[in-house]
């Protein structure tokens, strides 16, 4: 295996939570968090020899993931959906009234956002600020603010709706 090979295994080894939230956000079926890891994964080892070391490694990775993934969801959406009624899609029907833990409350509360505000969340939540945020989403910063105040109410709401329909 050559050194290219070997540091973008460590790059990926070492920042695959970035992924692997970014994935559980957009996707609550595991399978489709995979393909999506996967699809992620291809898109940055494609980029790889791109990277130009102007930002942190893991600001890239979060930029290349997210777009991917918002790529991916853009592109099923315009798919005619077949829904097919199995297991999987029953958990998911009744998840919020099985929750027990807040975390897992907040984690089906965010996603049941807008995909923008989706990625949003997740970088305020990941410790970037509202500049920081814009640049990777090519957004202005008081674009995120407003959006991060709308959200943030939204979030609560529901929140304590999903809260207060569990007890």
């Amino acid at each position: 295996m050559n050194s290219s090979k070997e540091t973008f295994l460590q790059v990926i080894d070492k920042h695959q939570g970035i992924i692997t939230s970014l994935c559980k956000i957009y996707y609550p079926c595991q399978d489709d968090q995979r393909d999506a890891e996967q699809d992620i994964i291809l898109q940055l080892w494609k980029s790889f020899d791109s990277f130009r070391g102007e930002s942190e490694i893991s600001t890239w990775i979060y930029k290349v993931s997210l777009n991917t993934i918002l790529a991916k969801v853009r592109r099923e959406q315009k798919r005619p959906q077949n829904v097919i009624i199995n297991s999987s899609h029953e958990n998911r029907i009744i998840a919020p009234a099985a929750c027990d833990d807040d975390l897992q409350l907040l984690n089906q509360v965010i996603q049941s956002l807008k995909e923008l505000d989706k990625a949003i969340v997740i970088l305020y939540l990941e410790g970037y600020k509202s500049k920081e945020t814009g640049e990777l989403l090519g957004l202005s910063q008081s674009n995120i603010t407003t959006r991060m105040s709308r959200i943030k109410k939204e979030l609560k709401s529901k929140f304590s709706q999903y809260s207060h329909e569990l007890r």
